[in-house]
């Protein structure tokens, strides 16, 4: 079911208190909080090609992509894009420091889930007369392209698209006697999915995987099944969680019955996101909740399909990375230049889905290379059906250690204690802070 988008513009800080603070106090300290350069409006809808060095960064887990559009821009085009590709861990950090002194990037990209407050807080350039003026506008993700609108003004582009689908090991759903082209439908089909391929008892392998300890693994993978069948995991306003509704609660049923069974990979109980893939690349695990940023990279045979809820449906957390021009570029107009390529067909279809990545464009989704990889058509349509959740302390409620997500989900799962309705208020105590 497609999902509400209305909140995104609304409630404009998603990131932690951390990196609020963070960015909100470097940038009081000196930088120039006006933005400079060349208007990119003025350069037209392709902007300037004249030879210009560019500098842009990314944070490590989208390196791969990144290298691959810029590596063809590069070969292409009179300016030259230099990359630089931060520690995950060190990127908030990174960009507050150099917002407070002037010294962004030309090009930077930023993790979905903390554009809207980086926007808000004047990083990025605004790109609306651009933006706007893309014949295809409507065609690109509406989650990415809103969550990156402020007072109506688009400011950001999608830079990669990473969403959370169900992929399965087809050689385990075979020697379990599963259909290894049909995914399971609903959750309680996942389930028994699981437990057959754990009934192989082959040494070292089990029947799927997740990250216990990792909020953020959980919310990219467990919120969508509340959204397929329709529920939702929080208010429009993003100030309550509704996460001890019945769908949510019917998901928590599922996994506590998957972990005690045996089928979950042990390691997911103190998974906190680092490695929380890896038994499925492996070949270890028969079918989990996974990044479609890594189809690519997975070395073996796998199906794809959207996320099921407990009855039926397909939805994704659409995540991945936007980007922009920042505020301190003087080279606005062939930042522009790279940007208005990047969204090109070229660009989306002959390097990104070319690399079997997501288009970030619904009129390119049935592309050359979909056509001869189904699941890629399949991604990229399950784009359209997904959401990208805001709210103000979003970071503290889900993604942060210890977080009241956490609490809830391992007192559910692992534990079989505490007071769902307890632990889902003490979620909303924190989204109304």
């Amino acid at each position: 079911m497609k999902r509400t988008l209305g909140r995104r513009t609304a409630l404009r800080s998603l990131a932690g208190a951390l990196a609020a603070t963070l960015v909100l106090a470097v940038a009081a300290c000196g930088g120039d909080d006006g933005g400079g350069g060349t208007d990119a409006a003025e350069a037209g809808p392709n902007g300037v090609d004249d030879g210009s060095e560019l500098t842009l960064w990314t944070r490590a887990p989208l390196e791969k992509q990144a290298k691959l559009l810029v590596d063809a821009y590069n070969a292409s085009h009179q300016n030259k894009v230099s990359l630089t590709v931060v520690p995950n861990d060190d990127y908030v950090a990174k960009v507050g420091a150099a917002a407070g002194s002037g010294g962004l990037p030309d090009l930077f990209a930023a993790d979905i889930v903390y554009v809207p407050n980086w926007v808000s807080q004047g990083l990025f350039q605004d790109l609306s007369a651009n933006i706007n003026g893309l014949a295809f506008k409507d065609q690109i993700n509406k989650g990415h392209l809103s969550a990156g609108t402020l007072d109506g003004k688009p400011h950001v582009l999608p830079f990669v698209l990473d969403l959370s689908m169900l992929f399965w090991n087809k050689q385990l759903f075979k020697d379990a006697g599963l259909d290894p082209e049909k995914a399971p439908a609903t959750l309680a089909e996942y389930a028994d999915a699981a437990k057959k391929i754990q009934g192989l008892k082959k040494d070292g392998v089990y029947g799927t995987a997740t990250g216990l300890n990792c909020g953020g693994c959980l919310v990219f993978t467990w919120f969508p099944s509340i959204w397929a069948s329709g529920g939702e995991v929080m208010s429009e306003d993003g100030k309550e969680s509704k996460l001890a509704d019945d769908a949510a609660k019917q998901v928590y049923s599922t996994w506590a019955d998957l972990w005690k069974s045996g089928a979950v990979l042990p390691s997911s109980a103190g998974e906190t996101g680092p490695t929380w893939t890896a038994g499925f690349t492996e070949g270890k695990v028969g079918l989990m909740f996974y990044p479609a940023t890594l189809l690519s990279s997975t070395p073996f045979d796998v199906g794809v399909a959207g996320i099921p809820g407990p009855s039926g449906g397909a939805s994704t957390f659409v995540g991945g990375d936007g980007i922009g021009v920042s505020k301190d570029s003087k080279k606005a107009a062939q930042a522009w230049n790279f940007l208005s390529w990047m969204m090109s067909e070229d660009a989306q279809v002959e390097v990104l889905a070319k690399n079997k990545d997501v288009v970030a464009r619904a009129d390119l989704a049935n592309n050359r290379y979909a056509a001869t990889d189904p699941r890629l058509v399949t991604i990229n349509e399950v784009a359209g059906k997904g959401d990208t959740p805001v709210a103000l302390n979003f970071q503290q409620a889900f993604n942060a250690p210890n977080s009241p997500w956490l609490t809830l989900v391992r007192n559910q799962v692992l534990n079989a204690k505490g007071d769902v309705t307890k632990d889902n208020g003490e979620i909303t105590a924190v989204l109304q802070q």
